[in-house]
């Protein structure tokens, strides 16, 4: 059975802040998801959510950037976002970039990952939901996932999986897109996902039939907007199993929390802590950065579940480290390496004060 997983996901209101949501935007979201579904639009859903940002996790057989898919997630951000007004939510409706529904949901502010793919009899599926970070926060897990035999020791004993995976890498900011084999080029890949602020892995593909196995989200809000106007709080979906990584070798690179950007206004580094769905409220200098693990079986579209995949107390010493790297980096203020570099400030007030300043710059 051919099936299309999509996550699609926005920040329509804080509750408080930007910390959490409102329960009424979660009932607002149910409500229509449960119509969707009577209707026969969707096959099946769950909604998601970490932080202030809510996903609409939909099973159809409409393929990816469908416009009944994408229109029914904007009609419902837009409901939502009436909502959000309504409770006096903060930021309400802030990643609505445009006022009316054009197509699909790319340059509109919301963020999605879709993939579509034949379901095998046992079908194990993990989406991750991150906060106060960007896309390419994904890079280094997925490359442990599906790259590096210390973490995923299938790609050494597992003759389905020995010969490794093609990796599609997103250059964001020229809007390019180029694929890599791994393991013969993953040097050369390497290079270019070390830079998770410009260049992003979109999708992982088994080498042999090149159908996709993973796949994130990449909108960035600011780049849309050409100004900081939230965070990009980014999506993935990883299948698990079965001549894939096992769930334990997905879930293995979070037990390292490494350093993301985002954190407060999108503008620090952060490390990116494991927690359970019921700490997803990130408050601390609005973070920080946090992800959450969603488990499903999905058979015939259904989608079994959610079980939480990073609650397990497995993960205390990766929250631990998290914590104190969060105590060691907040004491450099507004200082880098916690502030991000110049060049990554020039998407939020770094060109409204250079402006402001540029006649007082003379010749050293």
């Amino acid at each position: 059975m051919e099936i299309t997983l999509s996550i699609i996901k926005a920040d329509v209101g804080g509750y408080v802040g930007h910390s959490d949501v409102h329960p009424e935007l979660r009932r607002k979201a149910v409500e229509q998801l449960e119509k969707a579904k009577k209707n026969g639009l969707i096959i099946d859903f769950s909604q998601g959510e970490v932080g202030d940002d809510i996903a609409l996790i939909m099973t159809h057989q409409k393929g990816v950037e469908n416009e009944e898919i994408h229109k029914f997630a904007w009609d419902t951000f837009t409901a939502m976002t009436e909502v959000a007004k309504e409770f006096g939510q903060y930021g309400a409706g802030q990643d609505l970039l445009v006022d009316a529904f054009s197509g699909n949901l790319k340059g509109m502010g919301p963020g999605f990952a879709e993939m579509t793919f034949n379901e095998r009899p046992s079908e194990p599926v993990i989406i991750f939901l991150a906060d106060k970070t960007e896309p390419g926060a994904w890079n280094m897990p997925l490359f442990r996932m599906f790259a590096d035999p210390f973490n995923t020791i299938g790609l050494v004993i597992d003759p389905s999986m020995h010969d490794g995976f093609r990796f599609e890498v997103h250059d964001l900011i020229d809007e390019k897109k180029i694929i890599f084999n791994c393991p013969e080029e993953m040097y050369d890949m390497l290079v270019f996902i070390g830079s998770p602020s410009r260049f992003v892995i979109k999708h992982v593909f088994r080498k042999s039939s090149d159908e996709p196995v993973a796949v994130t989200s990449t909108q960035r809000l600011f780049l849309m907007a050409g100004r900081y106007i939230g965070k990009d709080d980014p999506v993935m979906a990883v299948r698990c199993q079965s001549g894939l990584p096992a769930v334990g070798e997905v879930v293995e690179p979070f037990a390292f929390p490494h350093a993301v950007a985002g954190w407060m206004r999108g503008s620090h580094h952060g490390p990116l802590m494991p927690v359970a769905l019921e700490d997803d409220t990130p408050t601390r200098f609005d973070g920080p950065p946090r992800v959450v693990g969603r488990g499903f079986q999905l058979k015939d579209g259904k989608l079994i579940g959610p079980r939480d995949m990073l609650g397990d107390k497995s993960f205390d010493n990766a929250r631990q480290l998290a914590l104190d790297a969060a105590d060691y980096l907040r004491r450099h203020g507004p200082f880098e390496p916690h502030r991000l570099p110049l060049d990554e400030m020039e998407y939020t007030t770094m060109p409204s004060v250079m402006k402001k300043l540029k006649d007082r710059f003379l010749p050293a």
